[in-house]
C-alpha cells in the first residue's frame, strides 16, 4: 500500500466524519448540494464505493452494505469500510480513487 495516499484516505474520511457525525434526521433527509440525491443517499453511495474497492483488493466479491433505517449509522459504516480499505493489500490506484470520492462527497454536503 502506498502510505502517502493511504493517509490522505483516512485523513479525509476523519474530516468527512467529523463533518456530519453530529447531524440529525432532518439533515440527512436535505438534499445534497451536488445531485437530486439526500446526503444519506450520497454518504451510502461513498459507502458502498469504499466497499468494493476494499472487496477488489482482498479479492472477494463484492457485496450490497445494508441501508440502514437510522441514517446517524452511515458516520460508522464509512469508518468500518475505510478500515477494511486500508486493511487489504489496496493498490495506489484504489486508494487514490478511494480518496477521490471522498473529497467528491465532502465537497458536495
Amino acid at each position: 500500500m502506498e502510505r502517502g495516499v493511504g493517509e490522505e484516505v483516512a485523513r479525509g474520511v476523519e474530516l468527512l466524519v467529523r463533518q456530519v457525525s453530529h447531524w440529525q434526521q432532518p439533515r440527512w433527509s436535505a438534499a445534497a448540494a451536488a445531485g437530486n440525491v439526500s446526503r444519506a443517499d450520497l454518504v451510502h453511495r461513498l459507502v458502498q464505493e469504499i466497499a468494493n474497492l476494499a472487496a477488489d483488493a482482498e479479492g472477494q466479491p463484492r457485496r450490497v452494505v445494508p441501508r440502514l433505517d437510522n441514517d446517524l449509522a452511515l458516520p460508522d459504516q464509512l469508518r468500518v469500510v475505510t478500515a477494511d480499505l486500508l486493511a487489504a493489500d489496496a493498490s495506489e490506484e484504489a486508494l487514490t480513487r478511494a480518496a477521490t470520492e471522498v473529497a467528491a462527497t465532502r465537497a458536495a454536503l
